[in-house]
């Protein structure tokens, strides 16, 4: 909140949008703005920047600090290749490898050069079986819904 203790004295929020386009209203924009000074921590993610209007598009590249980008289409090499040139081009970002990028990010508050990275997927595991079992049941009586319940729903919300 506005009326709250200075900048300085609050706690780092980060907040994760996948699928940002989904969400995108013109009070995002505000909020891309302001947000530096909320300590809010916005982390958004999307396919194409053709999803974005024009407003929240100019709002995105205006305020973001890092940018982080993997393989691109064609649409949005013209756009993508502003924020990492030089040293790469429109072709580097249409025809990097599966699991490379480019990034673009803030060290000490100033922008450092571009750099291309790949992913490390030595990390990746299979995970523990039983305990995504274990989880999934978890969510399953917690927010599950029985199936009849779901299905009258969606009659009723059809039907009117």
């Amino acid at each position: 909140r506005v009326d709250s203790p200075g900048e300085h004295s609050r706690r780092d929020f980060y907040l994760y949008i996948d699928e940002f386009q989904n969400f995108t209203t013109d009070s995002i924009a505000t909020i891309l703005s302001e947000a530096r000074k909320y300590r809010l921590d916005l982390i958004i993610a999307h396919q194409f920047i053709a999803q974005l209007t024009d407003k929240i598009r100019d709002a995105v590249f205006g305020n973001v600090g890092n940018i982080l980008s993997l393989r691109v289409g064609p649409g949005d090499t013209e756009i993508l290749s502003k924020q990492f040139s030089p040293p790469f081009t429109e072709s580097d970002l249409l025809n990097i490898d599966n699991l490379n990028g480019f990034a673009k990010i803030l060290v000490n508050g100033k922008t450092a050069p571009p750099f291309n990275f790949k992913v490390n997927t030595s990390m990746w595991s299979p995970g523990d079986k039983q305990l995504a079992e274990k989880m999934k049941e978890y969510c399953r009586l917690k927010y599950g819904v029985p199936r009849a319940v779901v299905e009258d729903e969606i009659y009723r919300r059809l039907r009117t």
